[in-house]
């Protein structure tokens, strides 16, 4: 989680007692236990990721937060984060996200795991959330199509930096991509990230038809055929350089395109 203080200034937390399926790098259903170790169970886990970061962008961005240490933990971790339970509303999001089926818990000595591990029995036990991947049975598809010769998506247009503070700016931080090939792409469930993992998982029923543009813009808004809004609480995109990646709903990459400032 990405947050900023009163007086400006960002950090970065590790949410305590939590792990959440990846959604840029594979998964191993090994660490969630009873989940099919192959692909199917990698597969069902991804979704599950991308639907957790959507929970956690509905319930947190731009919202004001109690963040709380653990005296048996941090403040730091191994990477320079916090280690930290937000309280959002008067309900701890870290305990949430295990009571409805987005993490599993993550082993550690929070002084809260008894608590933890209870939620987390109960989700297994029917199959709440990512638990549902229990009974994922693997089968083979066709290849996806993502477009291929007849229809590619392509960086038409940057605008990375923003009047003035780019993070009370976000939407004149927006980048447009255009279907430059001659079938319609849809495009729902891809995901669209940059080098430090920001990642938008684009929602049902986006179609970017031949010779069409879509919009996505950083702050929030309505989305529409031609718009849609990251919803962050912060600039995403580096104003010096940076790389925009985009995977289709099978995880592959279909665009990688590097930018300096």
């Amino acid at each position: 989680m990405e947050f900023k203080y009163q007086n400006g200034t960002m950090d970065t937390g590790r949410l305590l007692g939590v792990d959440t399926p990846e959604v840029h790098t594979s998964n191993d259903p090994a660490e969630f236990e009873g989940i099919p170790d192959n692909d199917a169970g990698a597969s069902c886990l991804r979704d599950w990721g991308h639907k957790t970061s959507e929970f956690a962008r509905s319930e947190l961005a731009g919202n004001t937060v109690t963040i709380m240490l653990d005296k048996r933990e941090g403040p730091r971790g191994y990477y320079g984060r916090l280690l930290i339970y937000i309280r959002d509303d008067g309900k701890l999001f870290n305990y949430q996200l295990v009571k409805q089926g987005y993490a599993r818990v993550y082993d550690s000595d929070f002084t809260k795991q008894d608590r933890f591990y209870d939620a987390e029995s109960n989700a297994q036990q029917n199959g709440i959330g990512l638990w549902e991947c229990r009974q994922t049975q693997q089968t083979t598809q066709p290849p996806a199509d993502d477009g291929g010769s007849d229809g590619k998506l392509e960086v038409s247009k940057l605008h990375i930096d923003a009047a003035g503070n780019d993070h009370d700016n976000l939407n004149e931080e927006y980048i447009v991509f255009k279907n430059t090939g001659g079938k319609s792409l849809d495009i729902s469930g891809w995901t669209i990230a940059d080098k430090a993992g920001h990642d938008y998982y684009v929602p049902s029923g986006v179609t970017v038809d031949p010779g069409e543009t879509v919009t996505l813009y950083t702050g929030s808004g309505s989305n529409s055929a031609s718009k849609l809004y990251w919803g962050s609480g912060s600039a995403v995109w580096n104003n010096g350089g940076d790389t925009i990646i985009i995977t289709n709903a099978d995880g592959a990459v279909v665009l990688e395109k590097e930018y300096t400032g």
